[in-house]
């Protein structure tokens, strides 16, 4: 057989473009499995810097939170990659790491996703007696990733006593599984969205001493000590390091998510009904709020405007009727359709939203950057080979103004619908 190396110009094109939908597939092909690295036309070794837990060039490890490799984007590829990876399952853990993530929306957030890296960190040190990260979950989910997530054992409790906010019947839903399982560890989200009360309220009624602003954690140089920590302290002007206690309130980024791993995520139950809780707090359910007055970085769904926009008053009211907050791109932003404060990219605000609606977006790199932490994004475009349109989990092909009209009429139709039944 020739030695001679056999190049495929367009393979090696698509191995360079991330936003390729075959991008994934073909970097498995041309590295015989290995999505980070493949063989290039000159023999030598051509390694991927965007795969997660890539080795920079300072020894530091990058972190692709675009949901590419992760399996988020939603296609064939990363589906088959999730799949792939290879199922652990402890039996008889030797210790637990309870973690009670936030779920917000009903989802595993990123800072929640980050607090499970850190369990694995906990539970996987001792390879001889390796322990079991159990999540603490609390109402009805959307979530069908725990297992991609690293969780071993999953508590979910449900019923009107811990919907909403419930922070006494919470407490002691914690407090049951603190008396029958007992964990080595309790790691919780030192964040608004509720983990950093809960977490405060579990460490003073079991009398411990938390650490709290947590970002990162290592083994102690002496075996004996075991784990250590840095926190932040003064306000975030200062670290402060000390041994790891039992209760820890850890910030985003503190550890990497789980990525090359699947775990069982088998459900637990109490061994007892939960005791009676006597709340004196009364839910009286969510505030409603104008999307309009929602800031880009907090909203969970954004409709967002580009230069192929014609129909602004379209564009308005439909984002009014579907419950959107506003984005633009900085072409719609320079050109005086949008205010400042609702750009959305690199050189505006970097979103996070679980929906996000690129209207006649092309998709330039700054773009794409600041909507990378997206769980779902739709385009809707005329130019099917436009950038947007690859990095999308759902492209629609045709005019904005006709598609919003459409979804528009849909919607209100639904609605009405919803109240003549009731």
């Amino acid at each position: 057989m020739s030695e001679i190396l056999r190049r495929d110009p367009r393979k090696e094109w698509i191995a360079r473009n991330r936003l390729h939908p075959q991008h994934l597939e073909v970097l498995a092909e041309l590295g015989g499995g290995a999505a980070s690295e493949w063989v290039g036309p000159n023999g030598l070794v051509r390694r991927n810097p965007h795969v997660v837990g890539f080795m920079g060039p300072n020894g530091l490890k990058r972190i692709d939170r675009s949901g590419v490799q992760q399996g988020a984007g939603g296609g064939g590829a990363a589906k088959a990659a999730t799949q792939s990876k290879p199922l652990v399952e402890i039996e008889s853990p030797a210790f637990l790491v309870a973690v009670v993530p936030d779920m917000a929306g009903g989802r595993l957030t990123g800072h929640d996703r980050d607090l499970l890296g850190l369990a694995r960190q906990l539970a996987d040190a001792d390879p001889a007696a390796p322990g079991a990260v159990l999540a603490v979950i609390f109402g009805e989910h959307k979530e069908d990733g725990f297992a991609e997530a690293g969780i071993d054992r999953l508590l979910h409790l449900d019923g009107p006593d811990v919907e909403g906010f419930a922070p006494e019947a919470r407490l002691g839903a914690l407090v049951a599984a603190e008396e029958a399982w007992t964990p080595r560890h309790w790691l919780i989200p030192d964040s608004k969205l509720g983990g950093a009360d809960l977490g405060r309220r579990l460490a003073a009624r079991l009398g411990e001493r938390p650490a709290t602003g947590v970002w990162q954690i290592e083994a102690s140089a002496e075996a004996d000590l075991g784990w250590s920590c840095t926190a932040r302290g003064a306000a975030g002007t200062l670290d402060i390091q000390r041994s790891l206690p039992r209760f820890a309130l850890a910030l985003a980024e503190c550890a990497e998510p789980v990525s090359d791993t699947r775990h069982a995520a088998s459900e637990l139950t109490l061994p007892q009904a939960l005791p009676a809780q006597l709340s004196r707090i009364e839910d009286l359910g969510q505030v409603a709020v104008d999307p309009a007055g929602v800031a880009l970085s907090e909203a969970e769904f954004i409709l967002s405007a580009g230069n192929g926009v014609r129909d602004w008053d379209g564009f308005h009211h439909a984002a009014e009727v579907l419950g959107a907050t506003e984005g633009a791109s900085r072409v719609a932003v320079d050109d005086g359709f949008m205010a400042r404060n609702r750009q959305v990219g690199a050189t505006g605000t970097w979103v996070t939203a679980r929906v996000y609606v690129a209207v006649g977006i092309s998709g330039a790199i700054q773009h794409l950057q600041g909507i990378q932490s997206c769980d779902k994004v739709v385009a809707i475009n005329m130019d099917p080979g436009c950038d947007m349109i690859k990095r999308a989990d759902l492209a629609v092909i045709g005019d904005s103004a006709k598609v919003l009209e459409a979804l528009v009429a849909l919607v209100e139709q639904a609605r009405e619908e919803k109240r003549n039944a009731a």
